[in-house]
């Protein structure tokens, strides 16, 4: 990666990014319609088409300019709605829903590992097709273990403060709810500064997907 100029860096983080962004969030429109919550099917946003999910500050500047400048990438997409009086058992529910993103991710993540190994295999034979796939496998990998890994951080408005929130009792729910307008604050003064280092987890997880597919 580090031999790709801007402009090629940026071809090969795109489709990733965007698949990651745009699954993650139909993630959890669906796991929520599954909980009795048709609100995300009824605004369209169980939808595959990143046009109905991106944030043009979230899901295009702040990755890009993170993926050109080097650190920890991240982002974020338009919220797919979910009304929390729809689900069948709403606090075990909005767990459920809120893990579904990660969990997206996760498995993205193993995805993006296959179609590196066929890039890998195709390398010599047809570099000018193994090369990108291999080049966007990695990728893919990367940006899928970093949002899952970062949204399982227990800060509002991600999804790991969700998760908690379903386990703990409510009180713990309602101080979430209050420091969710500071949150990203929060979020980003603490990977600023390093305080919140998650590299250590993302380049295991990251390791750990490139071992299991023979890198």
């Amino acid at each position: 990666m580090q031999e790709l100029n801007v402009i090629q860096l940026l071809v090969v983080m795109a489709p990733p990014l965007l698949l990651a962004i745009t699954l993650h969030e139909v993630a959890h429109g669906w796991i929520a319609l599954r909980c009795g919550d048709t609100t995300a099917k009824a605004q369209g946003r169980l939808s595959l088409n990143p046009l109905r999910h991106i944030d043009p500050v979230g899901t295009v500047l702040v990755p890009a300019l993170l993926a050109v400048f080097g650190g920890f990438i991240f982002g974020w997409a338009k919220p797919v709605p979910v009304n929390y009086n729809r689900l069948r058992q709403p606090k075990r529910d909005m767990a459920l829903v809120a893990l579904a993103g990660p969990g997206s991710n996760l498995a993205m993540a193993f995805g993006w590992g296959l179609m590196a190994v066929i890039g890998h295999g195709l390398r010599d034979m047809l570099p000018w097709l193994g090369e990108p796939l291999l080049l966007m496998g990695v990728a893919g990998i990367d940006v899928n273990v970093m949002l899952g890994v970062l949204n399982l951080v227990p800060i509002p408005p991600l999804d790991g403060s969700r998760v908690l929130a379903g386990i703990l009792p409510d009180r713990f729910g309602l101080a979430m709810a209050r420091m969710e307008p500071y949150g990203l604050i929060v979020l980003v003064l603490l990977l600023a500064s390093g305080l919140l280092n998650l590299m250590p987890l993302v380049n295991g997880i990251r390791n750990f997907i490139l071992t299991l597919f023979f890198f």
